[in-house]
């Protein structure tokens, strides 16, 4: 494996494992209630974010990319409306990307040009890695922004780079 590669699939484990562990903080502060509140009919609950994360890193990696059976049901992710608690969102959220990140680090060469079939489109293995990546950073925003809302809380992932260090750098 290239360094290349080798960085991509390194910074592709560590930035899910660092989101998840950042939405874990999350729900942490949350309770059930405020984890199942909408701000609207049309707006999705934290709950619903979670539940749509597990269900397309299991589809586009653990299916796409791993070659397990697709299973996913997207509708019942965002029609959920309670009935997980915040307990089980954060193991069930933390178990996915478990498998996900072992199923990256376990790939080839070979295996990140390798062309998968997911939702319908036909993507290289690295492209589908790269998509749940963004996907992930996107949607963990939106659980960050809405927790902060809901709480009034500062959350704390940057207080190391309110008195920086001459030339600390943010990774």
């Amino acid at each position: 494996m290239t360094p290349s590669e080798q960085a991509f699939i390194g910074f592709s484990c560590n930035k899910l494992t660092q989101l998840t562990e950042r939405i874990g903080v999350c729900l942490g502060k949350l309770t059930d209630d405020q984890v199942w509140a909408r701000g609207s009919e049309n707006s999705n609950a934290i709950g619903n974010l979670v539940l749509h994360l597990c269900g397309n890193v299991r589809q586009w990696i653990g299916h796409g990319v791993g070659g397990s059976a697709d299973v996913r049901e997207r509708d019942a992710e965002f029609n959920a409306q309670g009935g997980v608690s915040v307990a089980e969102l954060q193991a069930k959220l933390q178990a996915t990307v478990a498998d996900a990140v072992a199923t990256i680090r376990s790939l080839t060469s070979e295996d990140l040009i390798a062309v998968t079939h997911v939702q319908n489109y036909d993507v290289p293995k690295i492209e589908a890695i790269y998509h749940v990546v963004q996907h992930f950073a996107e949607h963990t925003g939106q659980i960050i922004f809405a927790t902060k809302f809901l709480t009034g809380q500062e959350l704390g992932f940057y207080t190391h780079l309110k008195n920086p260090k001459h030339g600390e750098t943010t990774p």
